[in-house]
């Protein structure tokens, strides 16, 4: 019995990074790079789209509004919604 906590305790303390999660990232105010190393599934070239969407339009007001980005979809977005921040809130408080 002693082996079998010694291993359960092992094993969670393993597992405890992947729960650890990246932090949000702002999209009106992260550049490229921050954005894409935050969200998953958008790349250098899609956080490049992102910052010049914003540049041209302004202010993303939703999380959903990412959508309107050229290579952003909606399931890219519901992916990320945990990690998306606008105005300094969590997308997922809205």
């Amino acid at each position: 019995m002693h082996t079998f906590i010694k291993s359960l305790l092992l094993s969670l303390a393993l597992c405890l990074p992947a729960f650890a999660g990246q932090p949000p990232v702002n999209v009106n105010t992260a550049d490229a790079a921050t954005i894409a190393a935050s969200l998953k599934g958008v790349g250098q070239s899609k956080a490049e789209a992102i910052v010049a969407w914003r540049e041209k339009n302004g202010s993303f007001k939703s999380p959903e509004e990412l959508a309107k980005v050229q290579g952003i979809g909606d399931k890219t977005v519901a992916a990320n919604r945990e990690l998306i921040l606008v105005e300094g809130t969590a997308a997922n408080t809205r």
